[in-house]
């Protein structure tokens, strides 16, 4: 089974939901809106991204890019689960394990 991470009115997660649905695969939403992943989940994240699961490019990270870049690993965690927004979204997973970050038709196609 998946789990889909992200806010469901972003547009790169509506794409990466069309996708799942149109080739019938089934799936969990984790909705940022409604829920905050544990600390253990954003680590695991961050070991199978190889660094923080953070999207550098995104207007939420560029409010708190002075802050997290200062912060402790801890420090980092609570500012990612204070401003989800800023999580590289969406993030797929089968049965607990990362299969992408961000939506990569390339890899949504081989699912």
């Amino acid at each position: 089974m998946y789990t889909m991470y992200g806010i469901k009115n972003c547009d790169t997660v509506k794409k990466a939901m069309k996708e799942l649905e149109s080739k019938n695969i089934a799936f969990d939403f984790f909705d940022f809106k409604k829920e905050v992943p544990s600390k253990e989940k954003i680590l695991e994240w961050k070991k199978a991204m190889g660094e923080w699961p953070v999207n550098t490019k995104g207007r939420t990270y560029k409010i708190i890019k002075d802050d997290f870049e200062a912060a402790t690993d801890a420090g980092k965690i609570t500012l990612i689960t204070e401003n989800l927004s800023a999580v590289k979204r969406p993030i797929l997973e089968k049965k607990g394990k990362v299969v992408c970050f961000g939506f990569d038709k390339t890899v949504y196609g081989e699912l």
